[in-house]
């Protein structure tokens, strides 16, 4: 029976924590970019090989594309760390999702509807809730970024500038638009990946053989331009939160 749920399902518990099948999932993209950069470490080498060279490459063009959008080597280099976390977390859910076989692994649950297969791994970014969390931490650290860069008084007549009613009502506008940023950027990237996610799945139903491969070649394409379009995002808000307004 094909059953499409707009949460994780659960798959057992751990001192009464639910773990469902999209948080094993973030867990082993967690795992893979983990051990990745840790095995890279080990064997780095002056003359790169074929995979030392590939990940050089992508880590390179992501620096330079970040270069490209502030225009500042140094906040480039400062920033880095969190803008390309984010990019490659992102990436790395959405990409090992699309595994070939790996949604045919799971259980069969009995329920009031008859029973129903639950896939062991789903795709992370299909779950509002890892979303969220993502975005939360997103704007939390740009919030952290800008407190940090100009002060925190300076920061925070941003939001609360008593100088004129004017300047107060758009400050509270601005503080709407910090929780409408985490909002946007949460349904933007679950929207995506949540409806590849229900395509892949009704294809592979009705037509199982063939049929999803031009899919899954389309979801690999949408699945690196909403990581992008993430971290993009994160980048910019950075740089408005790091600009002094007088």
């Amino acid at each position: 029976m094909l059953e499409i749920v707009l949460h994780g399902e659960k798959i057992f518990e751990v001192f009464g924590f639910p773990v469902t099948n999209t948080i094993l999932l973030s867990w082993v993209a967690t795992a893979f970019l983990i051990l990745g950069a840790f095995l890279l470490g080990k064997k780095t080498a002056l003359v790169p090989g074929r995979l030392q060279g590939v990940i050089e490459i992508a880590v390179g063009g992501f620096y330079d594309f970040m270069n490209g959008i502030l225009g500042d080597a140094k906040q480039s280099r400062k920033h880095f760390a969190l803008v390309a976390t984010i990019f490659f977390f992102v990436l790395a859910n959405n990409w090992i999702a699309l595994l070939p076989g790996l949604s045919a692994v799971g259980i069969n649950e009995q329920t009031a509807h008859g029973e129903i297969f639950v896939p062991l791994f789903r795709t992370a970014n299909s779950d509002l809730n890892m979303t969220l969390i993502i975005a939360i931490a997103a704007i939390f650290m740009v919030q952290v970024i800008g407190i940090t860069t100009l002060g925190f008084f300076k920061y925070a007549k941003k939001f609360f500038n008593f100088t004129s009613p004017i300047d107060f009502f758009i400050g509270i506008l601005e503080l709407v638009s910090e929780i409408a940023k985490m909002i946007s950027f949460s349904f933007r990237l679950f929207g995506n990946i949540f409806a590849g996610e229900v395509l892949l799945m009704i294809i592979a139903y009705l037509l199982p053989y063939g049929a999803p491969l031009p899919f899954l070649l389309l979801e690999l394409f949408v699945g690196f331009i909403q990581a992008l379009v993430f971290a993009t995002l994160t980048l910019v808000f950075i740089q408005i939160a790091t600009v002094d307004h007088h």
